[in-house]
């Protein structure tokens, strides 16, 4: 599978603290595991120039997994429509975290998904399995228990999710949809949203294998050809 991963790459620069726990980046851990899965793994930056994402390297895409913050503002429209076009085509993609606010998570809900309650104070989060028969929960178990991560608590401004696979409780008390499969298209997108920056979410072996696993779940092997637009007769007829 060819999968490339996004990462804005913000707070790992400037931040001594988070760079220690993700010296490369999170793109780079997250491009690390996935290749010992057997993967083709390529990466993206604000960096970069179109952030990574040319046409060329989304057209050699079957998944596109995003992680984003600080810097939503940052990514030029133009490479959220090039996204959001190659999404309806068929390309999967995994959004993670604070990218339930970037602008194709938002374009792609049709809804402002960026409202919700948050609060950073490194709480026990508990993912429970709600659908334990998704290929996205196999090998999880009934659960994940994460010691630290910032909370997200609804309500949580998106469209009624097509599939949902996990649901947060924090110590604090809220509670998050926290695994969510949307259709859009010829495509399918998994919001998945553990993985604040300054916490070693992404090192837990399990949200490795729930990121494995939901990349070989949106990846559509069998995309049907689709027209729009004028056509002629599909069978032959008269008035």
């Amino acid at each position: 599978m060819k999968i490339t991963i996004y990462n804005e790459y913000l707070h790992e620069k400037h931040d001594e603290y988070i760079k220690g726990i993700y010296p490369d980046g999170i793109h780079s851990c997250i491009a690390k595991f996935l290749t010992e899965a057997g993967h083709e793994c390529r990466t993206g930056t604000l960096d970069d120039p179109e952030c990574g994402l040319t046409d060329e390297v989304l057209a050699d895409t079957d998944v596109l997994i995003w992680w984003g913050h600080m810097g939503h503002h940052l990514v030029p429209d133009e490479i959220v429509e090039k996204v959001y076009n190659r999404v309806m085509e068929g390309m999967g993609m995994v959004v993670l975290h604070s990218g339930h606010n970037s602008k194709i998570f938002r374009k792609l809900c049709g809804t402002n998904a960026g409202e919700l309650k948050w609060r950073d104070d490194d709480e026990k989060e508990i993912l429970w399995v709600v659908d334990p028969a998704h290929p996205i929960a196999q090998g999880i178990g009934e659960n994940i228990i994460l010691e630290q991560e910032e909370m997200y608590g609804e309500h949580f401004i998106i469209p009624t999710p097509d599939e949902l696979v996990f649901i947060s409780w924090f110590a604090g008390g809220e509670v998050f949809r926290s695994g969510c499969v949307f259709k859009r298209g010829n495509g399918k997108i998994f919001y998945f949203r553990p993985g604040h920056e300054s916490v070693p979410t992404y090192h837990n072996e399990k949200i490795q294998q729930v990121i494995k696993n939901a990349v070989k779940y949106v990846k559509n092997d069998s995309i049907a050809p689709m027209t729009y637009g004028y056509v002629e007769p599909t069978v032959e007829w008269k008035k």
